[in-house]
């Protein structure tokens, strides 16, 4: 079991436990011995971060704990989620690992580990690196010339905007077409412009003035609405909408509309599948997506494959089912002939490319992609965590709304993996109902767990 670990990496706030230096130290020198293990070279670690103010706390105590095992550690500072798991693999090294909270506030941050392959590490592999936490479990460290050492990448962000720009196709370009990019004062802030105008395109660029305390602040694709303002008054042809560590990302039509995640997978899954690319004929989303996704695959002969929340969840039953098109309905996209994970930049370009192939606008691709069933989310924060079976008027209510929509709905249910909160889900033919419903599960899960408990 992992106790540290949630859906992506460990997070927290920062410089409270468990998010601390301390912590980061312990976690460089687990990863190290992992990563070196059975090896005869020096374990090469490459290190990321988004622009939060406690990045470098983190990201010096992190260094210090690879150094004390033996390692090399490749430090690139603020880049994309994405750009640590492709330079891991360019750079051969023998893991990657990327500093940041992702859509959370400033005073969060957080730390997730890739292998050398590109890929987050599966859950065994992360428990297994949180037993090595505990004292005395690691080998003793390293003295004299056995001590690693760190230097920076300096060229970290030109290797990842040349390779994104790989990703869009040769025969078509960008040449005029405006764009507007909120890099959520992110990550992305630098590469996510470059890599749309070296394709030709007129970028206007918000969301690229971090100063260590506003990532994710009334930006990005957290809070799309500056964005949306903006493709209104420059007349662009879409926004791209990156949270903070830009592995996800919300498209906005030139209407200044929202494209979620879910009809951007419709879309570019159904022109995969006329191109004869869609592998298996399959897209891999979460249990959260949209049930006209499922209904508009089933229409062209297409199926939905369906995992838990997170894109490493995702990405686990692409590679072991062969798939190569998957994502979330919140924005995380995985082009898996592309990437190993799931990027923001590189979807927005897969968008473009689908754009310009058809001379569509994305209003008319979103619109004709699929079908939305109305849908409700409710999240509920409650002082306590019970197992969902021992709440037994939630469990009441939730049959009774199950049995009530039969096959025309769906119910969903879970405990965040990111944040002390109950999610509910709903899906049905008539909003209102459901939405009165949901209301229904939140009173049902709080008298379950009262304020008191």
């Amino acid at each position: 079991m992992r106790h540290l670990f949630g859906t992506d990496g460990i997070r927290g706030v920062a410089n409270e436990p468990p998010m601390t230096p301390e912590l980061a130290l312990k976690l460089g020198r687990a990863v190290t011995y992992v990563a070196g293990r059975g090896k005869r070279h020096v374990p090469r670690i490459v290190v990321g971060k988004d622009t939060r103010l406690s990045g470098y706390m983190i990201e010096t105590a992190l260094a210090s704990g690879i150094c004390s095992m033996g390692g090399r550690v490749i430090l690139c500072g603020p880049v994309p989620t994405p750009a640590v798991a492709h330079l891991a693999v360019s750079m051969r090294a023998d893991a990657g690992i990327v500093i940041s909270a992702s859509h959370n506030p400033y005073d969060d941050n957080g730390i997730k580990v890739f292998g050398g392959d590109g890929f987050k590490l599966a859950d065994e592999a992360e428990a297994e690196i949180e037993a090595l936490l505990e004292e005395g479990a690691l080998p003793v460290r390293k003295t004299g010339k056995a001590i690693g050492r760190a230097e920076k990448l300096e060229d970290a962000r030109g290797r990842y905007v040349a390779f994104a720009k790989a990703t869009f196709p040769r025969d078509l370009s960008l040449d005029g077409v405006k764009v507007v990019i909120d890099a959520a004062h992110g990550a992305a802030y630098r590469v996510a412009p470059l890599v749309f105008q070296e394709l030709g395109a007129n970028v206007n660029a918000i969301g690229v003035r971090p100063n260590g305390t506003n990532i994710n602040r009334d930006a990005g694709a957290m809070h799309p609405d500056n964005a949306r303002a903006e493709v209104r008054k420059r007349e662009a042809a879409i926004g791209i909408a990156l949270d903070g560590d830009a592995d996800r990302v919300v498209m906005i039509d030139e209407t200044g509309a929202v494209v979620d995640g879910d009809a951007v997978m419709a879309m570019c899954a159904l022109r995969m599948l006329q191109d004869g690319e869609l592998r298996k004929k399959t897209l891999v989303a979460t249990v959260m997506s949209n049930l006209g996704l499922e209904r508009a695959l089933h229409a062209h002969g297409a199926s939905l494959v369906r995992t838990p929340v997170g894109d490493r969840y995702v990405v686990e039953a692409m590679r072991g089912g062969g798939y190569n098109l998957g994502g979330e309905q919140s924005g995380h996209m995985v082009f898996l002939d592309h990437a190993p994970t799931g990027d923001g930049i590189i979807g927005a370009l897969q968008v473009l490319a689908l754009m310009m192939r058809t001379g569509r606008p994305l209003s008319e691709l979103a619109r004709e992609s699929m079908e939305r069933v109305p849908q409700v989310l409710e999240n509920v924060t409650l002082s306590a965590r019970r197992p969902l079976e021992a709440m037994t008027s939630l469990t009441r209510v939730s049959k009774d709304v199950e049995a009530a929509l039969g096959d025309s709905g769906r119910v969903l249910i879970r405990w965040s993996g990111t944040e002390p909160k109950l999610r509910i889900m709903i899906e049905g033919p008539d909003e209102a109902r459901i939405r009165a419903w949901a209301q229904e599960l939140a009173e049902a899960a709080r008298s379950d767990i009262p304020v008191t408990a």
